[in-house]
């Protein structure tokens, strides 16, 4: 252990003379900023939703403040799992040869973070777009389903590519092929070496940089290759690419180099995105899609259109539907009318490239097997989407660009959408937003309106844009794991909102129908999950109080509470046996109102009045909190006693 600490040591005094001669640069870069100081809080807390939307905001995760602490450090020392998850997620460091790295693990307050920091290996953990750059290089060599536009040829080679990626990675490329879109051969000088034309196209592709420029069997020498990469880079206007050679002996050196490539590309495909695709999104009457006609020689290089409706349908859509074969995601909506008069819907269209929508297996077999969106067509095929526009916006910003913020409100349609495109880490995406900024243990907002037992008004709360009731039967559909113990926590910690609704009876009914083979006896996973986080939620106060005895379930233990509780009323309210029993019946009530009254007074400084879930008055939070978690379960009980069920 002492050995591993100097290693540690020595390592860190390497990096920091490195990281101050500008040869490498600091992955965890020191941050005083109110923003990051807000995340560090939200990670001390656990804060899920906070963290989110800082994160969304692009503070940068992997930063760290004057005592050398980290989010990811922060949130595995406080023991927040989820949180942990989440950055993780987000692409926060865990690398096991960086200090910082070590650091996390060794101060992980479980095993269970432990654990889960060691699986994050470095392509998963230092490298979000690592998935995103792997398959822009793997455009380069993919044969089905065809998907280049332009050949290169140099002597006897020819190299099948892609003008909207040369477009966005070249100057001199977007200037040419904007001059020229129907370019679809292009005859590269023979006076430069076939490798150098190679070691280029492969940083444009970001591919490695190969250590041996030149093969045996090539006539070409190896300063032969260097001087025609440097030709070529000035003549395309590639800036970067000596670094990316130079830095080839060095490792860690080299990483660094291509993360920030790949990092350059993908604000140049962002920018190619935002100003061709969304840029040239038309809006036509959905009843007149089918007349829009898009040459396949296109000044931003599309080779097919999708659309996306908004909400709403006409006297038509049976028939669209039929024709453009949509993905069904569920049921239509009815038609609307303004002012009397029918209101048609619209349809928006995106110009596209089937090079970036492969990377959803859906479209990869759709233009790889026998359907008519593979086949040569006049125009360019209309392929429809059955989700609105925003969401297919969203969609098509992961797909190009690997970024993706998804407003709550959306993140239902994102869900059900990605799973049908089968893009796994859309759908994680989308159940993450929903599961951190749903607020799931944050007991702030609650979507219902509800009174207490003898209060005459119902308090009003604030809405979330968030049906918890489709979030479950989301997760079923699905299968997604993250999100039913999301549901789980975020009504067990507003049961007392739920319980009594014929919707969430419902729901605890088919939660147990669910099990098709379920005998009398066993086990409702909803249920089970509600109490467990429910026990949660009221424990985390009583283990600091010392009123763990309070969470018995038994009859007797809740009779020993309610005895308690009286007696500490009737001290309270010093109301004396004498008084009591010397006074007329008129006057003894009155004695007791004014003495309830005066209580009531003098309970409203420090610690105030605090009501119970059926409307009686305690003396303090503990005291509540014991009677509504019974209150609680023996609603639980009740409901499944109506059920006749037994769990």
């Amino acid at each position: 252990m002492v050995l591993r600490k100097h290693e540690l040591e020595a390592k860190l005094k390497d990096d920091m003379e490195l990281v101050k001669s500008g040869v490498l640069r600091d992955d965890n870069p020191l941050d005083l900023s109110n923003e990051f100081n807000e995340l560090l809080q939200a990670c001390r807390r656990g804060d899920l939703k906070r963290t989110q939307e800082l994160i969304s905001a692009g503070v940068n995760i992997n930063g760290k403040d004057e005592f050398d602490y980290t989010p990811l450090i922060i949130a595995s020392l406080c023991g927040h799992y989820e949180l942990v998850e989440l950055l993780l997620e987000s692409g926060a460091l865990a690398e096991r040869d960086t200090f910082q790295g070590e650091r996390c693990i060794y101060n992980a307050l479980n095993d269970k973070i432990r654990s889960l920091l060691l699986k994050y290996d470095y392509s998963k953990s230092t490298d979000p777009l690592q998935p995103w750059a792997a398959h822009i290089s793997s455009l380069l060599t993919r044969e089905t389903p065809k998907t280049s536009d332009i050949t290169l040829v140099a002597g006897s080679k020819s190299f099948e590519l892609h003008k909207f990626l040369l477009s966005a990675r070249s100057p001199y490329f977007r200037r040419k092929l904007t001059e020229a879109p129907e370019t679809e051969t292009w005859k590269l000088p023979q006076s430069k070496p076939i490798e150098s034309f190679e070691v280029v196209l492969r940083y444009l592709y970001l591919g490695d940089i190969p250590r041996d420029l030149v093969d045996v069997r090539s006539s070409s020498t190896e300063d032969d290759v260097l001087t025609g990469v440097d030709k070529i880079s000035k003549q395309l206007e590639v800036d970067h690419l000596w670094e990316a050679i130079l830095s080839g002996g060095d490792r860690r050196l080299a990483r660094q180099r291509h993360q920030d490539e790949v990092n350059r590309a993908q604000e140049q495909v962002q920018g190619f995105f935002q100003d061709n695709v969304l840029g040239n999104k038309i809006v036509v009457d959905s009843r007149k899609v089918h007349d829009v006609k898009w040459p396949h020689d296109n000044s931003i290089f599309a080779d097919c259109l999708l659309r996306a409706d908004e909400a709403g349908s006409d006297e038509d859509d049976s028939d669209e539907q039929e024709e453009s074969g949509g993905i069904p995601i569920g049921p239509g909506v009815e038609s609307s009318k303004q002012n009397g008069a029918k209101k048609y819907r619209k349809s928006t269209l995106y110009p596209a490239h089937k090079a970036m929508l492969i990377r959803s297996p859906y479209f990869e077999t759709m233009f790889s097997g026998p359907f008519r969106e593979a086949q040569a067509s006049e125009h360019l095929h209309i392929i429809k989407i059955d989700c609105l526009p925003e969401v297919l916006e969203i969609i098509l910003a992961f797909l190009y660009t690997e970024k993706v913020e998804c407003p709550l409100e959306l993140g239902l349609d994102l869900l059900y959408i990605s799973d049908m495109l089968f893009l796994d880490k859309l759908k994680t995406k989308a159940a993450v937003a929903i599961s951190t900024l749903g607020s799931g243990n944050n007991n702030v907002l609650i979507d219902r309106t509800h009174n207490y037992e003898g209060e005459d008004d119902a308090v009003e709360v604030e809405v979330e844009p968030i049906n918890v009731y489709d979030v479950i039967h989301a997760a079923w559909d699905l299968r997604v794991q993250r999100l039913e113990e999301f549901a789980a926590r975020y009504l067990a910690y507003r049961l007392e909102y739920y319980i009594d609704e014929e919707e969430f009876t419902e729901l605890i009914q088919e939660s147990a129908s669910r099990l098709k083979t379920r005998e009398e006896t066993d086990t409702i996973e909803l249920l089970d999950d509600i109490r467990y986080y429910l026990s949660e939620r009221f424990r985390l106060r009583f283990e600091d109080a010392g009123l763990d005895e309070m969470m018995d379930d038994d009859d007797e233990t809740s009779k020993k509470i309610d005895e308690a509780l009286l007696t500490s009323q009737v001290n309270n309210l010093s109301i004396s046996e004498d008084n009591v029993n010397g006074t007329a019946e008129a006057d003894n009530t009155k004695a007791v109102s004014s003495a309830k009254a005066d209580v009531a007074e003098s309970t409203t400084g420090p610690v105030g009045v605090v009501r119970t879930l059926d409307g009686k008055l305690v003396e303090d939070e503990f005291a509540s909190d014991a009677i509504n978690y019974q209150i609680l379960l023996q609603k639980i009980d009740q409901m499944l006693e109506k059920l006749k069920l037994d769990a």
